[in-house]
């Protein structure tokens, strides 16, 4: 990257009554980044200007600039206000952002219709809840959004250019934030930034020390939460989309290895309704096909050959979509593309996740054939990747946290026989303090994408982080399962709207049709968070109650959680109207963008 183009490191926000300063605090003497707070336009100064005593600042130490958004009338900057430093991603500090802040540049609202100030209210509300977004990273140096291998096959020219130009747009979470900066030509303020996970250890084989490292990026195209965004859109781009890179440094050699997940790629969704289990319900089925082409040619033409690995169940209403999918399939499969269903419940059930070795057996081929990118100690390219397993579950989360660890032991194992650490039948697992931490590695790896997600932990961790399921892991994935229905049904919603104004698939605009929803009386006007909860704890109570007397029965264990699910829903449905939101009077988003 040319000097020119190298983002601030280090940055002081001044707070003026009419004007935002963002100051180089770097020693490099350049300009500083003026931006109106009566329109947001912006212009570059040579120094902070004078201060009296009716201009008094206030002055932070800030990490970077995230981007703009605009409202109806007016527009608010993003920044970050504190970050901490995680690790390394190629030689080059990463950084997670700890705390974002939102900065209203909307002084002409106060000559705006009073309607229109109503609504900015309304819509900047949503921001606050943007301000809460989780897993996002950034690095002054390096490109986050590109694999190892895309980063070394970048060209010299492409590797010149400012970060924001090199990055993978459908990686970059505030690709839509950061127009108004691009429109103003500020590179050096322009902070590229993903959403993801990213887990790094270090630890001894013998006298050798190697760092692993492991990196979730997640998609934007179709971003959202867990309910309210399944399956695929018009466009092939699916819901949950995050691809997983597990880097292994030592010795001077680097190796990487990616891996994907991805809602099922057709149109299918599940409508919040209170039930625990929503319907799943296929939505135009005769563009299913269609759809799933484009999704497998955007990932053929990104990563190679690919191997879809459907986990589903092969009954009920999963086997729907799951018979869909392999019908799908069917008309797409070749040398490049293959599917194949694996019913993780059936052959695992809920504890012999060992069973999985069945699974590997099937795909081993296809791993050693597509291999993984290896650099040695020159960095001289020996291998490369030539294809991706793409996972998927209903979530994309539980099910395939655990295969995809599985996959990643496999393959990291391959990569050390390569390098020359392990013998040919030397394993992870024999080398305990190795073994643990890999494991929790890949739990916290699991947890961090489930939480985005679905808002709780992954389920299942038990098994990633210790090898085996445990009583304790059961019942958090009670508590936790409990928290995703509440989450699901009464704040899920918001979150997404908010999801939506950050990436700008939706344009705010005034919906003049848009009416308040009317004061109910008796139970439903006191519906809120606190009373549902209580009736969710007392229902969670008794059901532990009752296990702790069932002992190990599983007839009795299955009927006590059938009772559990059955108080939460009867519950709370007394509590809150079937519509799947709160009881608030929120703006709704239209427009979709482009």
């Amino acid at each position: 990257m040319e000097a020119g183009n190298k983002l601030h490191s280090r940055l002081r926000l001044w707070e003026f009554p009419d004007q935002y300063v963002i100051e180089p605090a770097d020693g490099s003497g350049a300009p500083c980044l003026d931006i109106s707070r009566l329109d947001a336009s912006m212009k570059l100064i040579d120094q902070v200007g004078e201060c009296d005593s009716l201009r008094v600042p206030k002055i932070h130490p800030i990490s970077g600039v995230v981007g703009m958004l605009k409202l109806l009338a007016g527009s608010y900057l993003v920044v970050v206000t504190e970050s901490e430093r995680v690790g390394s991603f190629l030689g080059h500090p990463i950084f997670k952002i700890t705390s974002l802040k939102v900065l209203p540049c909307d002084h002409s609202l106060k000559n705006s219709p009073e309607e229109q100030k109503k609504m900015e209210t309304e819509f900047s509300r949503l921001l606050s809840v943007a301000e809460k977004t989780t897993g996002l990273f950034f690095s002054y140096q390096v490109n986050l959004t590109l694999s190892s291998q895309r980063l070394h096959d970048l060209g010299a020219e492409s590797k010149s250019l400012p970060l924001w130009r090199q990055a993978e747009p459908r990686f970059l979470w505030n690709n839509y934030m950061l127009e108004v900066l691009i429109d103003n030509k500020l590179d050096q303020f322009l902070l590229p930034v993903i959403q993801g996970s990213f887990n790094s250890f270090e630890t001894a084989i013998g006298k050798d020390i190697v760092d692993i490292t492991l990196i979730a990026r997640r998609c934007t195209r179709r971003n959202g939460t867990r309910m309210w965004r399944r399956g695929a859109d018009a466009d092939g781009y699916v819901a949950n989309f995050v691809e997983t890179e597990q880097i292994v440094q030592m010795n001077g050699y680097t190796s990487s290895f990616v891996q994907v997940r991805g809602s099922m790629p057709f149109m299918w969704e599940q409508i919040v309704d209170l039930t625990y289990k929503p319907k799943f319900e296929i939505v135009q089925p005769e563009e299913a096909t269609r759809i799933a082409e484009r999704h497998f040619l955007d990932l053929r033409k990104k990563y190679g050959s690919v191997l879809a690995v459907d986990l589903v169940n092969k009954h009920g209403g999963e086997g729907r979509l799951s018979e869909k999918f392999a019908s799908v399939m069917q008309h797409i499969t070749g040398d490049e593309i293959r599917y194949l269903h694996f019913d993780f419940h059936q052959i695992c059930g809920h504890i012999h996740f060992e069973r999985l070795s069945i699974l590997y057996e099937k795909i081993e081929g296809f791993l050693e054939q597509n291999g993984y990118f290896l650099l040695n100690e020159k960095g001289d390219k020996m291998k490369e990747q030539l294809g991706v397993v793409r996972t998927n579950c209903i979530d994309c989360l539980d099910r395939t946290n655990v295969t995809q660890s599985m996959i990643g032991r496999k393959m990291l194992e391959l990569q050390l026989r390569r390098i020359g650490v392990f013998g040919a039948e030397e394993t992870i697992s024999s080398h305990p303090n190795f073994d643990d931490l890999y494991k929790i590695l890949w739990a916290n790896h699991g947890d961090d994408v489930s939480i985005q997600y679905s808002g709780t932990p992954a389920l299942k961790g038990d098994f990633v982080r210790y090898g085996h399921r445990t009583a304790q892991g059961v019942l958090k994935d009670g508590w936790s399962s409990l928290r995703r229905y509440y989450l699901n049904n009464f704040a899920d919603g918001t979150k997404q709207d908010a999801i939506d104004l950050l990436q700008g698939h939706y344009i705010v605009a005034v919906n003049r049709d848009m009416s308040r929803v009317p004061q109910k009386g008796g139970l439903e006007a006191v519906a809120n968070f606190p009373v549902a909860l209580a009736v969710v704890l007392l229902s969670f109570w008794f059901a532990t109650m009752a296990l702790k007397q069932a002992g190990s029965d599983y007839k009795h264990r299955h009927l006590f959680f059938s009772l559990l699910w059955t108080g939460i829903c009867v519950g709370v449905a007394a509590l809150v109207r079937a519509n799947g939101r709160i009881f608030c009077n929120r703006p709704r988003l239209h427009k979709p963008r482009g």
